[in-house]
């Protein structure tokens, strides 16, 4: 059995190595720079302190936004148009992210 692909993903100025299957590379380097600059936002904004909470609040409106733009595909298309496998894998990719930072934090 071959080790499983993995990515380095650079978010906040930490490196993170994310498991990832190759043909999904592509996709996880622009959510990771997507994070990235919804962190710095929110860092930046100095209304939020401190690594967990940047991730979690970067969290809510990514999900947010997420769910808009489900609702939005949903007036346009019938219900069974729906992707819900890559939310799945989106919501994979949040949690994993958040599993690292709280990682990070704990070590």
């Amino acid at each position: 059995m071959s080790p499983p692909h993995t990515v380095t993903v650079k978010i906040l100025d930490k490196e993170y190595q994310v498991a990832c299957p190759e043909e999904q590379e592509a996709e996880l380097v622009v959510s990771a720079k997507y994070l990235d600059k919804q962190m710095r936002n929110i860092r930046d904004s100095g209304k939020v302190i401190g690594l967990e909470r940047i991730a979690v609040m970067a969290a809510l409106n990514i999900s947010y936004e997420l769910l808009q733009a489900s609702e939005q595909s949903n007036q346009e298309q019938p219900p069974a148009a729906v992707d819900s496998a890559g939310m799945d894998r989106l919501n994979r990719k949040l949690d994993d992210a958040l599993y690292q930072l709280r990682q990070l934090e704990i070590g």
